[in-house]
């Protein structure tokens, strides 16, 4: 590729925020020479990353190349890369990325990419990268393309992360990190953390497993690289290696080849290759072993120019950018912030196992003290420890330090009297989901609490509307519903009553935020947004069942969805009991969409757990007793037909959902499925993938999300 086509690339991107290269000429210590250091600044400040983009490329190439030419004049002996405060590089500019229309024009991003960092690898003096901060892809990629590398202690989030959002590796990563850290590990980096909740390495494990060759503290990284690079340069010191390998011997071929395939066997475990990407890394990597860099980049290219055009990339970098990234922070439909109340004091009404979820996150996120009832000492003193002792698990992993784990297990009390909560700002309940003992328990609380004091319901399908009726102060109660297990799902649907006023519903996010969760404001309607789709859905695959599907063809129809689980393996992990209410309660509030099986009830009055157990050869197997206890029908489908039934299913219910202005958007649909049901980002939650699948169009005529949002543009 040509400078020329270099320069008409940058050029269709002109309000890109450029990443500008400062150079600056550094005498190194003991007399070693001139040595150039390279600066990656943006000149925002540290919550607007440093990312790649094709002007800031175009940038550090030209750079490089006068730092070539100087190192050939003798004018330095070394040249090093490092970032502003906080980040080496974010990698490249999803947003640039995604708006590239023609395949040609990713085609040229690759090929950009790749001339850029060969000249760094090239410059005929070493080159070093100083890694200060964070590294993604093509920010971790340029210090691989680096002669050597050294990692601050601080530094966290480094990672390739583009199986996760839709890509391979494309400047250089997946050739150069097998031989560096060796097959295994290399497929660790660039398939298991990605698929593992986009897992990243801090400082530390990059220097372990040897992605750097040396370790420095932070108050003086860039001094000590400096100091750590002239004695390179001098010859004094000689980084080891201990986990490279030379990918043409034998035994490594064997390494290799097994590392590709247990790789490709976790894929599938994770996504039932449902996303082309993981398997493309993987592709790369099992063809480069014998091959020169420069074919493997050729291959490299090729290969991300063809991803960059999939529904699947755009989806994710919707799914990532849109909506975690972005719409995330700024809720759809969120009062103004101005009018939330300060928060002192918290209580819980229950002691059980989600109350006291609830009791330990907000101690120890917004440190306040909280007060968990329950009608008798025992439960009250079972939920205190179970918050102790959950603090200590904490502080023996060292996420927690002594004297946080000591402060955090002082804010937290419990009361058999609910006089506790009479200075409190905030109560939540956390009791059994029956409507009539919720409302019990508010009228109790109400005639405790000042009139300002918020009341919350942690119901997950209850009507909050109904819970507020009899309440002196309607316009207080809020609906605030977590996700299990609390402390790792990030959702939380606040719902809004008709008579919820606004200052509560600010309060409501700004408690939000300060618990580090993800908000979405919800209309009071049957079960919300995430377990009435989820319903819907196990609700189709087990009619299918009910009418005589086999189990195993059931369960597992989805699989070309990539979901985190199957539906039977949902329902037990939900709990049959508690499926099938939450069943009942939209049956009542929908009809004939949310059918209530009578095989469900039958397992759940003869104490059956779960409909699969595993059998005698590890495979999960239906016993006989269980199916004696069950009838079916004669018409079953095929696993395809199940997978139409429910995709035409999730289309109708969220086609609902939007005319009833559940939510303000799809993409709120989409947020809430990804943040609180762990459905892939690849999907770009559900409706991209319904567009894609044709379902929105058979079911209501017309597309959730205009082409180009989350697909190719038109």
């Amino acid at each position: 590729m040509s400078a020329a086509e270099f320069q008409k690339l940058a050029a269709l991107f002109p309000d890109e925020v450029i990443t500008h290269s400062y150079v600056q000429d550094i005498q190194l210590p003991g007399g070693v020479g001139t040595f150039a250091l390279i600066t990656l600044d943006n000149g925002l400040d540290h919550s607007k990353p440093t990312t790649l983009g094709p002007n800031t490329l175009v940038e550090l190439g030209g750079v490089l190349e006068n730092l070539k030419d100087r190192a050939s004049r003798g004018e330095i002996v070394g040249v090093g890369v490092t970032g502003k405060p906080y980040f080496l590089v974010a990698g490249a500019d999803l947003s640039a990325v995604k708006s590239l229309k023609e395949r040609e024009h990713g085609l040229w991003m690759a090929q950009l990419g790749h001339a850029v960092y060969s000249t760094l690898a090239d410059l005929g003096v070493p080159s070093f990268a100083f890694i200060n901060g964070l590294a993604l892809g093509g920010g971790l990629e340029i210090a691989l393309q680096s002669t050597y590398r050294t990692v601050s202690t601080g530094a966290g989030a480094l990672a390739l992360p583009e199986a996760f959002i839709g890509l391979v590796p494309g400047w250089g990563g997946v050739y150069i990190l097998p031989r560096l850290i060796g097959p295994e590990n290399a497929v660790k980096v660039m398939i298991e953390n990605p698929l593992s909740n986009n897992r990243t390495l801090t400082g530390p494990q990059a220097y372990e497993l040897g992605v750097a060759d040396a370790i420095f503290e932070p108050a003086d990284f860039v001094e000590q690289s400096l100091a750590w690079a002239a004695r390179v340069i001098a010859g004094d010191a000689t980084p080891e290696r201990r986990n490279a390998v030379d990918a043409a011997d034998d035994a490594v071929a064997t390494r290799w080849a097994a590392a590709v395939e247990a790789g490709r066997a976790f894929v599938e475990a994770k996504t039932s290759n449902a996303s082309p990407a993981p398997a493309k890394v993987l592709d790369v990597m099992e063809a480069n072993r014998t091959m020169t860099q420069a074919k493997s980049a050729e291959l490299e290219c090729e290969t991300l120019a063809g991803l960059m055009q999939t529904d699947e990339f755009r989806s994710t970098v919707y799914a990532f950018l849109d909506l975690v990234q972005k719409r995330s922070k700024r809720p759809a439909g969120a009062p103004d912030r101005k009018l939330a109340r300060p928060v002192t004091k918290i209580g819980v009404v229950g002691a059980g196992l989600m109350a006291s979820q609830l009791a330990l996150l907000f101690a120890r996120q917004l440190k306040v003290p909280v007060v968990m009832t329950d009608i008798d000492q025992e439960r009250v003193d079972k939920g205190v420890s179970y918050v102790h002792a959950e603090v200590d698990k904490m502080l023996a992993k060292k996420r927690i330090k002594p004297d946080a784990a000591n402060r955090t297990k002082a804010l937290v009390t419990g009361s058999v009297s609910k006089a506790a909560f009479a200075d409190a700002d905030f109560v939540i309940e956390a009791v059994f989901e029956e409507l009539h003992i919720k409302k019990q328990v508010f009228a109790e609380v109400e005639e405790i609490v000042s009139p300002e004091c918020i009341l919350a319901t942690n119901t997950s399908s209850l009507s909050v509307t109904a819970m507020a009726e009899d309440l002196k102060h309607p316009e207080r109660l809020v609906g605030f519903h977590f996700f299990n297990p609390v402390a790792v799902m990030p959702l939380l649907e606040i719902v809004k009553a008709p008579k919820t006023d606004d200052a509560v519903l600010a309060t409501a996010f700004e408690l939000a935020k300060g618990l580090k969760k993800t908000a979405v404001l919800v209309k009071d309607a049957a079960a919300f947004v995430v377990n009435r789709i989820l319903l819907r859905l196990m609700g189709e695959v087990i009619a299918a069942f009910d009418e005589g599907t086999p189990a195993e063809v059931a369960d597992t129809a989805l699989r070309p969805m990539g979901l985190p689980m199957s539906p039977f393996t949902l329902s037990a992990m939900v709990g049959l009991p508690v499926a099938q209410h939450v069943r009942e309660s939209l049956h009542a509030a929908f009809g004939d969409r949310f059918p209530v099986s009578q095989n469900l009830q039958k397992l759940i009055d003869n104490g059956v757990k779960s409909l699969w157990v595993p059998g005698p050869d590890g495979k999960s197997v239906i016993p006989a007793e269980t199916l004696a206890i069950m009838s079916f029908g004669n018409t079953p489908s095929t696993g395809g037909e199940v997978l139409r039934r429910t995709q035409d299913a999730l289309a109708e219910e969220i086609g609902l959902m939007l005319e009833e202005g559940v939510v303000a958007g799809p993409e709120d649909i989409d947020l809430c499925v990804i943040m609180g049901a762990g459905w892939p980002m690849f999907l770009g939650g559900i409706t991209p993938y319904l567009d894609r699948v044709g379902a929105s169009e058979r079911v209501n005529g017309k597309r959730f999300l205009a082409p180009g949002v989350a697909s190719a543009p038109a």
